[in-house]
């Protein structure tokens, strides 16, 4: 099934937590699904992230013409990111254990990569030329490192989703209070006509 790329599936705030929450549901064994089951999503989700992730990205456009090919180095950053900063979140901190793997994983992503990055205005480098999305995906994740961003990580108690807190007093509790905020919303309200229901009916 085709995947529609919608503001919502980017509310992690960085783009490697937007692909670390292409899995849906990592809290739930029995609906877990893997939006890259099909391939072809990856370059789909390259060209969306482009749009999404521009300002991140300094406007340079992501490419991904060979989505089988370089779907093992995708899946490895997606899960080792996943992994490290999910544990940070519980911990506080960043596992030193899952760093190895972490970063050998971002250095495959790199490994092909023939540009240069970090130019004053240019984060992710030139914005004329598109950028391999492993090799962005990489950069995206490495940034995270960052002890002010580790601070601000949090998981979505509705989604289970990672996403950075950038509000002022680092108060946000869901990854997008328009969906997952809402639906928690209404299954607060629902529990408690419920149980006013039964309490009625004793």
């Amino acid at each position: 099934m085709t995947v529609s790329w919608t503001p919502h599936r980017f509310t992690g705030g960085i783009l490697a937590l937007d692909t670390a929450n292409t899995v849906v549901l990592r809290n739930d064994p029995e609906k877990t699904f893997d939006r890259f089951d099909n391939r072809a999503e990856i370059a789909r989700f390259a060209e969306a992230a482009s749009g999404f992730r521009a300002s991140e990205l300094g406007n340079r456009k992501l490419e991904a013409p060979a989505p089988e090919a370089i779907a093992p180095v995708v899946l490895s950053i997606r899960e080792t990111t996943d992994r490290l900063f999910r544990n940070a979140v519980a911990k506080g901190a960043i596992a030193t254990g899952d760093l190895p793997d972490f970063l050998a994983a971002c250095a495959d992503g790199l490994a092909q990569s023939r540009t240069e990055i970090g130019a004053s205005g240019q984060p992710f480098g030139d914005p004329a030329t598109p950028m391999a999305f492993e090799s962005a995906l990489a950069v995206s994740a490495l940034s995270l490192l960052r002890e002010e961003t580790v601070a601000r990580l949090r998981i979505c108690p509705n989604c289970s989703w990672l996403f950075v807190d950038r509000s002022r007093n680092s108060s946000r509790l869901w990854c997008d209070m328009a969906v997952c905020g809402n639906r928690q919303k209404a299954n607060r309200y629902y529990r408690r006509r419920t149980a006013a229901r039964e309490a009625t009916d004793v």
